[in-house]
């Protein structure tokens, strides 16, 4: 049974479509409203992580990923600080 695991998504407008993205994860779906994105999004995560364990890795690709296990539920990693920077 997979523990509970907290990503973080992003949702981008694209066009007449909502784009969810989970970037630690690198998994991604959509949706024509922003609430049909985030259910699209879960179940992609979960089919994602169901494949994970079902072939074994899914503590791997979770370490790789950079997530901690801690208090029976694995966290991403948290920045120390987020900034967006301008390059030219």
């Amino acid at each position: 049974m997979i523990q509970q695991i907290q990503v973080k998504i992003d949702i981008f407008k694209e066009e007449n479509l909502f784009v969810a993205l989970c970037p630690e994860l690198d998994v991604s779906s959509f949706g024509e409203t922003i609430e049909e994105a985030k259910q699209s999004i879960k179940e992609a995560l979960m089919a994602f992580l169901e494949e994970c364990e079902a072939m074994n890795t899914l503590e791997i690709v979770l370490e790789e990923a950079g997530f901690i296990q801690q208090n029976n539920s694995w966290q991403p990693r948290q920045p120390v600080i987020s900034e967006l920077v301008a390059i030219s």
